[in-house]
């Protein structure tokens, strides 16, 4: 699972322009969660553009082992009301067309019988950075000018499709805080942007 992120922006990419990315696995961490063991790996991107870095992500995956019997959802951080909100109802079509555009093959994205019966989950699951990108959205939209400096994001509970998601956010001078809501009131994400 790509269970959060994060990534500065030191300079646009320009479009119609050549760039290049380089990655390369920063670190492995093997760690104890609540499920059994948890592998952590962190993944570093740079992209650039006329031997100047633009784009510096770290990308943060989790693997776990297959579930072999379904395990309640932890309890949530209930979540407040945002100066800015928007909401949605992902469905399927969202996520398997999200799925192909970021060539993400894990099956609890666009497989129902899949993600209910051999992962156990009530539904399909959204991604992680589709619900980032959508807070990114709804930034621009709740600050009409202002450019992202640097963005971070981290997955602290699952949502699935065909249940109502909020959106929400609040900026305090050059910071943003950003959060996604479920249907019951709970934190899904936590997003932090500096604004330029």
């Amino acid at each position: 699972m790509w269970a959060a992120g994060r990534f500065t922006v030191d300079a646009p990419l320009i479009l119609g322009e050549a760039a290049e990315k380089r990655s390369r696995v920063q670190s492995v961490e093997l760690k104890d969660g609540k499920t059994g063991p948890l592998v952590f790996v962190a993944v570093r991107h740079v992209l650039s553009q006329r031997g100047g870095t633009c784009i510096d992500e770290v990308q943060n995956i989790v693997y776990r082992e297959a579930p072999s019997a379904p395990t309640a959802m932890a309890p949530g951080e209930p979540a407040a009301q945002g100066a800015f909100e928007r909401s949605l109802v992902p469905d399927a079509l969202l996520l398997f067309r999200f799925s192909a555009l970021t060539y993400n093959g894990h099956r609890i994205h666009y497989d129902r019988d899949y993600a209910t019966r051999e992962e156990f989950y009530p539904g399909l699951v959204v991604h992680g950075p589709l619900q980032a990108t959508l807070l990114l959205d709804l930034l621009a939209h709740g600050c009409p000018g202002r450019t992202v400096r640097s963005f971070s994001f981290r997955a602290v509970r699952p949502v699935i499709d065909g249940r109502p998601l909020a959106l929400a956010g609040r900026v305090n001078g050059d910071r943003a805080e950003l959060w996604t809501r479920d249907a019951e009131g709970f934190i899904c994400m936590k997003a932090e942007a500096e604004l330029a």
